[in-house]
């Protein structure tokens, strides 16, 4: 979800209309952007004959209540997995995509990538002393979040300079160590923690009928490749992202990758389907999102031919996790969720549809 800059400010601009300064700056960091049991990999998945998938389906969403999120979902799989009936999809055509941000894992107050990226200002402060003059500096290391976003202009060049110059290798390390031990300020749980366990079950249920799952979103590949197959089984070749200049470089005698700081796609709204033409080569028949960002990649899934479902997450529990739809300023859900009731959409309530949110803490 992150960084910038000049080609940032096309987000900002559409986002303007619409949300707060503060939330508008929440939409450019995301456009720059443990379970309960192992995730199945795409590699390691076969798919079952129908009939066992069939009676199978009953125990592969446990975290699932037996509603009408619940049903259609498996009603579409075993449907396209049928052979000899008009709906069957081979497997090769099964293309499953999701979003990440508020998808599978939560999203509030910010964007994970955005903590990430503070973070990441506040470890390089010490080789740039003439920070501390700047307001947005003082602002980051007052905790003063408010103040941060009034100081956007400032607060971009800081994100920039700290992420970038470094080689892929470095940054991919940076991310690794980082999630390792962050924590979220509210749930005080590791990032990777804060999957949504019925999702990781949703994915291997899939996988487990032939399906190949994909996540595409407004968060970067750099911060999504380095964890997506140990906490999704969703291996980085699958992950379609924004995406940061990168340059080829000799240092000290050895070929390498290096990061720029500027941004050169943008993976959000009307750039999903095209992320997904771009990496993918074939349309979706199965796309899960949660907010307005993703609608364009559930209009074009539904736009091909044949059997096809569209899934929105609405985040609907604030005891749980956070209740937010319309007005938050983080993971819109408004124009989408309207095109959900007038088109028949399955709408999940995390309120009603899931037993949990997350998986079991790990040690």
């Amino acid at each position: 979800m992150p960084f910038a800059l000049a080609g940032s400010y096309r987000l900002v601009r559409r986002a303007a209309s619409e949300l707060t300064t503060v939330a508008a700056l929440a939409v450019l960091v995301a456009a720059l952007g443990g379970c309960a049991s192992a995730p199945a990999t795409d590699a390691s998945a076969s798919a079952q004959p129908a009939g066992a998938a069939n009676a199978a389906s009953a125990a592969a969403l446990p975290s699932w209540r037996d509603g009408p999120a619940r049903q259609a979902i498996v009603r579409f799989v075993e449907s396209v997995t049928r052979p000899g009936t008009p709906q069957y999809v081979p497997p090769a055509e099964r293309i499953a995509v999701f979003d990440n941000d508020g998808t599978l894992w939560s999203e509030q107050p910010l964007y994970f990538q955005f903590f990430f990226l503070l973070d990441q200002i506040r470890a390089a402060a010490p080789q740039h002393p003439e920070w501390k003059n700047n307001p947005a500096f003082k602002a980051l290391m007052a905790n003063d979040m408010a103040a941060l976003m009034r100081e956007e202009k400032r607060l971009l060049p800081l994100i920039a300079q700290a992420n970038s110059g470094m080689t892929v290798d470095e940054y991919d390390r940076t991310i690794r160590a980082w999630l390792d031990t962050a924590r979220h300020p509210k749930l005080n749980r590791r990032y990777t923690d804060l999957v949504f366990q019925p999702q990781i079950e949703l994915l291997n249920y899939l996988r487990a009928n032939g399906f190949k799952t994909f996540i595409v979103s407004g968060g970067t590949i750099e911060f999504m490749r380095p964890w997506s197959e140990r906490v999704y089984g969703i291996p980085p070749e699958q992950v379609v992202g924004s995406t940061q200049t990168v340059t080829y470089e000799v240092r000290n005698g050895q070929p390498t990758l290096v990061r720029g700081p500027k941004l050169e796609f943008i993976n959000d709204g009307a750039g999903k389907p095209v992320g997904i033409y771009r990496q993918i080569g074939r349309r979706p028949i199965l796309a899960v999102g949660n907010s307005d960002g993703d609608l364009q990649m559930l209009q074009y899934t539904l736009a091909g031919t044949g059997q096809r479902l569209a899934v929105l997450v609405h985040h609907d529990d604030a005891e749980r996790e956070f209740a937010y739809d319309r007005k938050s300023g983080i993971g819109k859900l408004d124009r989408a969720l309207d095109e959900a009731v007038t088109r028949g959409w399955t709408v999940i309530s995390m309120k009603q549809d899931w037993t949990r949110i997350y998986p079991a803490p790990q040690p």
